[in-house]
């Protein structure tokens, strides 16, 4: 039995251009405003690169800060963050893409933050199954700053947004970024482009 997404468990993530970091989350017939990485989409993605990584991953935990907000009812896994919360970004460390206790010796961020990004914070699987090499660390869905400025690498979305979305995913839920942009992507073609495709073939010597 396949343990492929199908389309309603895709949460698919479209930059609008190769220059813009602003995108579209799509799940289902829903659809939210976000931003990725201040380095765009990478297939190569590597740790510091602000990128956010191409492919499909899934979704592991909820982290959310309890007196900040209230958490809706979700079907993820999801714990509080704790002041001594920290994210190990640190390749060297046998912790990396870890949470890990702060302060710590190996280099990492803080969980607990002041600006309210990581007030409530989606865990993608990204290179943690196991870490390895330097591939990058600490992808997230997040709240988004108020001017939806770039990430480091992580999707971001309003909170209001982030907060109807985490209601609706699930274990089997994906996270697809694409690499090509919207503005990249040929429409489907339509029956009036086959008649004048027909028209631009027809020839004279046809008649």
């Amino acid at each position: 039995m396949s343990d492929a997404a199908t389309d309603d468990e895709l949460l698919t993530v479209q930059v609008d251009s190769g220059d813009s970091a602003l995108a579209w989350a799509t799940l289902g017939d829903r659809r939210w405003r976000c931003v990725v990485g201040a380095g765009g989409v990478r297939e190569d993605k590597v740790e510091g690169d602000s990128a956010t990584p191409v492919g499909q991953f899934p979704l592991r935990r909820l982290y959310f800060r309890n007196d900040r907000l209230v958490l809706p009812k979700v079907r993820l896994p999801a714990r509080p963050i704790a002041e001594h919360d920290g994210w190990c970004d640190d390749p060297r460390s046998p912790s990396y893409n870890r949470l890990v206790r702060v302060p710590n010796d190996w280099s990492h961020e803080k969980m607990w933050r002041q600006d309210g990004l990581y007030d409530l914070v989606v865990v993608v699987g990204y290179n943690d199954d196991p870490p390895e090499g330097e591939w990058g660390s600490a992808i997230f869905l997040h709240v988004a700053r108020e001017d939806m400025a770039a990430t480091q690498g992580c999707v971001a979305f309003t909170r209001a947004d982030l907060l109807e979305l985490v209601t609706l995913l699930g274990p089997k839920t994906r996270l697809h970024v694409l690499s090509l942009p919207a503005a990249e992507v040929k429409p489907a073609p339509s029956e009036h482009d086959d008649d004048m495709k027909l028209l631009e073939d027809f020839d004279d010597k046809d008649w």
